[in-house]
């Protein structure tokens, strides 16, 4: 082979591969430019955990900021599962616990105290109702009855000063039948004085009389005579009385007011 046919094939290879290394060259500026284009659009996706997700949630998709849920899915703590979440926020489809609190408080109050409705008074013819009825055991004895028609307890001291048709004095007591204590009466509580009339069948009795008309004073600590007096209602014909006329002390039983 000549040396012109040796060179000829050379440059007809040079120009091969230099054709060849052109068209790669062309072929790898064509690749790069998709490449670059394809880069763009793939830096455009943001990760569904990042700050710009949870801002760009559609709107209405939240609806409170207190202590709620987020659509989509739970968060606890800050952390989300399923979606995205506000801490504290509130929304349709889901729950946050650590964003939400209550506060609840109570008080109450009470005070007592002693009334003034416990006060003792002395019974008379204001707070009482007394009622005068003839008994026939013992015979010629009648039987007084003061009932406390008060709102406080009230004391009867020592003993009815009875008045038949308005008499000048009054009767003396029957001292054996001084109680140990004074009687009191709560309201609607009842006390008893026994009344003997007359000397009964001894004859003993002088200047006996009848009486319709009766008033009943009482006494204060002090054993002084208190007003009003009561004026019980005695029978239409009366009751017969003379000089031997005795009362007993108030005493809390009817019983114990008629032994004398």
């Amino acid at each position: 082979m000549s040396a012109f046919t040796a060179r000829t094939r050379t440059r007809t290879r040079t120009r091969t591969r230099l054709f060849a290394a052109a068209t790669v060259a062309l072929a790898a500026l064509s690749l790069t430019a998709c490449n670059d284009k394809m880069g763009v659009q793939d830096a455009g996706a943001v990760s569904p955990n990042s700050s710009s997700a949870a801002t760009s949630a559609p709107s209405g998709t939240q609806t409170g900021q207190s202590g709620g849920s987020t659509s989509g899915g739970s968060s606890t703590g800050g952390s989300s599962t399923g979606g995205s979440s506000t801490s504290g926020g509130t929304g349709s489809g889901g729950k946050t616990s650590g964003g939400s609190g209550s506060t609840s408080g109570s008080g109450s109050g009470a005070g007592s105290g002693s009334s003034s409705s416990t006060k003792r008074v002395t019974c008379s013819g204001a707070n009482t109702k007394v009622t005068a009825q003839p008994v026939s055991r013992p015979i010629n004895h009648m039987l007084l009855t003061v009932t406390n028609t008060g709102s406080k307890t009230c004391d009867l001291y020592y003993y009815p000063a009875v008045n038949f048709e308005d008499a000048q004095s009054v009767p003396p007591v029957i001292k054996d039948s001084m109680p140990q204590a004074v009687t009191t009466l709560a309201p609607g509580e009842s006390g008893y004085a026994g009344v003997a009339l007359s000397g009964g069948d001894d004859g003993n009795g002088t200047n006996g009389r009848t009486a319709k008309s009766l008033s009943v004073y009482f006494f204060d600590r002090n054993n002084n005579s208190i007003s009003p007096a009561a004026t019980p209602a005695l029978p239409s014909k009366g009751v017969y009385i003379d000089d031997s006329l005795r009362v007993t002390y108030w005493l809390a039983s009817a019983q114990d007011a008629l032994t004398y």
